[in-house]
Parts: structure tokens; sequence; C-alpha cells
């Protein structure tokens, strides 16, 4: 079959696939159910003629420039785009300046899109305030970074935000599925292999102006479009890498492992192919908080502050940046000193709770700031450390039945090994050894 390159329909160089395919109507919008459902603001915004602010706050190609022209076209109002990248407080006022002009000679209202708007200084932001103040424009902005860091408390108090999700695999099948039929599109000129469409998906990462512009380009190469045409297409090897199959659970594994053999290039090996398969990156964050704790712990307590940091990192800026973040996080835990002991700790506790050794709280340990707890005796005999050198009071602390039961048992491994020493002299201490 050949390409759609050679075909005559190619000629006259239209529109890229992604803006050809972009939605007219909100009903056409696939994906975000959570914002385009009835009464919801974005619905309210469609069948108002009053103007409205609002940010949109979310991944690149979850659809920000599309809900904002959908805005403007179903409401038949102007469309005027600004890009933060290159525009001026100059560009902003004499986009502002015929809005008004429009609005006062014909009434027409604007909608005035500004994407990534986050790049605006404050200046530049400030620049807008009167516009949206006086609604003299229906105003949108579009941010992939967190707007209650990167936008002016005025202009965000004056506008709605509205947080857009990065599209599930389905919603990605589903706008390759459209762009293959639709004449706006391919028009059925051209035949996607189920493990090529797959492939697309996957590539995608819940982006759709990328799965279309992979698409896109397969298209130009061969009207038969296979795996191996979507990898010479998008410049990627498919990963294989199935993310509800084995592969997952195997690739996980070994990542974990990796980490904890101390093999830091091992796990930056399977990060990558977590990454490049499309793997959530919360789920590789969270497997690594639960590292830090579970395989070096007292050994290194900073590993835990870097997995946890990495995972909000991630959860800020989101992909591809974030996987820098990840493998800071990756290197860190490799090559930490390792200790189970935290997760051997609290193992042990939870199955004495679990058989039944529980016992009594001490009556000096229990609570004694409610009315009638003195006359039961709760909190007579307690001795406050803090009255006492090092900070320290021999006591009883745990229930009589477990009083000689002992769970952390710390290993001597990196910065654990001064804490195995006093933990050592602290229980000799209280336990009277």
């Amino acid at each position: 079959m050949e390409s759609l390159f050679d075909s005559a329909a190619r000629e006259a160089t239209p529109e890229p696939l992604a803006v050809r395919m972009r939605p007219r109507t909100l009903d056409e919008v696939i994906g975000q159910r959570h914002l385009l459902g009835p009464g919801t603001p974005l619905r309210r915004l469609v069948e108002s003629e009053a103007p409205m602010s609002l940010f949109l706050w979310g991944p690149p190609g979850t659809g920000k420039t599309t809900l904002a022209y959908v805005v403007s076209n179903v409401t038949k109002r102007r469309f005027v785009e600004i890009s933060a990248v290159s525009a001026g407080v100059k560009d902003v006022r004499a986009a502002i300046d015929a809005a008004r002009t429009e609005l006062g000679m014909t009434g027409r209202q604007t909608v005035l899109f500004v994407d990534e708007v986050h790049r605006f200084n404050k200046a530049q932001q400030d620049a807008l305030l009167p516009a949206v103040e006086n609604r003299w424009v229906t105003f949108i902005g579009a941010t992939t970074e967190n707007p209650f860091f990167s936008v002016i408390s005025p202009l965000l108090s004056r506008s709605l935000l509205l947080t857009l999700e990065s599209l599930a695999d389905d919603d990605i099948g589903d706008v390759v599925d459209r762009a293959l039929a639709d004449p706006r599109g391919l028009g059925g000129g051209a035949v996607l292999h189920s493990d090529a469409r797959a492939q697309l998906v996957r590539l995608a990462g819940g982006d759709a102006r990328r799965s279309l512009t992979y698409l896109e380009a397969a298209a130009l190469l061969s009207g038969d479009i296979t795996v191996e045409v979507v990898e010479r297409a998008a410049d990627k090897a498919a990963v294989r890498y199935d993310r509800q199959g084995d592969q997952h659970y195997d690739v996980v594994s070994a990542f974990i492992k990796s980490m904890r053999g101390s093999d830091a290039d091992a796990a930056l090996h399977y990060l990558a192919r977590m990454v490049e398969a499309g793997e959530d990156p919360r789920f590789i964050a969270r497997r690594i908080v639960i590292f830090a704790s579970e395989d070096v712990g007292m050994a290194d307590p900073a590993c835990l502050q870097v997995a946890v940091a990495a995972a909000q990192a991630v959860e800020f800026i989101g992909l591809p940046e974030g996987r820098i973040n990840l493998a800071q996080a990756v290197i860190h835990c490799a090559l930490a000193p390792k200790s189970n002991a935290v997760v051997k700790a609290i193992g042990a506790a939870s199955d004495d709770v679990r058989r039944g050794a529980i016992g009594q709280v001490p009556g000096h340990l229990r609570d004694a700031h409610y009315a009638g707890a003195k006359k039961l005796g709760h909190g007579s005999g307690y001795k406050y450390p803090h009255d006492f050198d090092h900070g320290l009071v021999k006591q009883e602390y745990a229930p009589e039945e477990l009083r000689d039961r002992r769970y952390y048992e710390p290993t001597t491994h990196g910065a654990e090994a001064p804490v195995a020493e006093r933990w050592a002299k602290i229980r000799a201490f209280l336990r009277g050894a």
C-alpha cells in the first residue's frame, strides 16, 4: 500500500493531524470526563453568555488548547491565542485593546487564550488583571506547572482553576481510531495493525497530541502501519513491556532487586524501561519511597527524604523532566548502605499484636487529662524524661507481658552503626541490664 506521502491528498500540505482532529464541540472531547459533565463549570461557560476567567492545569497533550478552542468555537467568540514564551506586556495590552474595541463596536466577546501562562513574569500577569476584573475578555490560561506557585494571587483568585488529567490508554486509543477513520484525519487511507496501535498508545504516555504526531509520521512512511513503521516514525524501539502482564511485574521486581543489590546502573536501566514504556511515574515514585524505608532505613535516614522529595517533584512537574528526579532518587537508594531492620522491627511487632500479645498499658503511661482519670490512678508515678539527665529515666514502657520482647535490631551498616550503639546502651539502661 502506498504511503499517504505519495497521495495527491497530501500535496496541499494541510495542517498537522493533531490540529485537524481538534474537537469542535465538548461532546467530541475525549477524556477529562470530570470536567465535561452536566453542570460543570466548562458546560456553564459554554451555555452562558457571561465572560469567565479560568486556568487549565495539566500535563502536555491533555487538551488545554483544545478546550479553549472549543469554548470559542461553540460560543462564536473571537479566539485570540498568545504564547507566553514569546509575548510581552505590549502584546497582552494590544490583544486586550482589540478585544475591548470588538466588544464595544459589535458586542462580540473574545476568548483570550494564553498558553504556558506560568512563563509570564509578574508585570506580564499584572497586565491581564484589568481585562479579567472588568470581564473585557474570557480569559483562559494554560499551564503545566502548579499555578499556586507560578501565577500571581490576584489573577488566580479571580479565576476558576480546572485540573486536567493524563489521558488513559483507552482514551488515547479512541483518539487514534478517530483520526484513522475521520475524513479530517486519515479518512481510512491507512491500516494500523493492532500491535502497532498498542505501541502508539504506549509511546503517547497519556499525550493525545504525541499519539497523533507519531501516527501522522507513520502514515507518511507507509499506508500499512506496523510496529516497525511506528518505530521508524517515532525513532523509538518498541519496549517489550505490558503494564498489565508478567513483564510489568518482572521489570518492577528487577528494579527493586537491583537497588537492593546496590547496582545503580542496572536500576537505572529498569527505571528507563518503565518510563519509556509509559509506566505511571507516580507508581515508580511510590516503589522508591517504600524501598527507602524497607531496604535502607536507618542506615541512611536521608534516603527517605530524597525519595519523598522525588515523588513530590514528579507530582509537581510530571514527565519527561520528572524522570531526572526519579533517577537521582534511584541512584541514592542504590548506593546507600542497606538495612532491613526497620521492616523487620514493625513486622515482628505486628506479629505479636496479631497473635494477641497485647497486654495492658502501664498505669503511669495512661492518659490523665480527662476528669476522673486521677481517681483511677492514671498517670500516677509517671516520670517526665526531660527532668532527668540525658533525657532518660528508668521506668516501664511496654506492657508487662512484652517487657522482654525485642523488635528493633539495628545493623552496623552506614549511619545505623552509631544508632545501634546508642540503642544498645538505652535498652540496657531501661531494662536494668
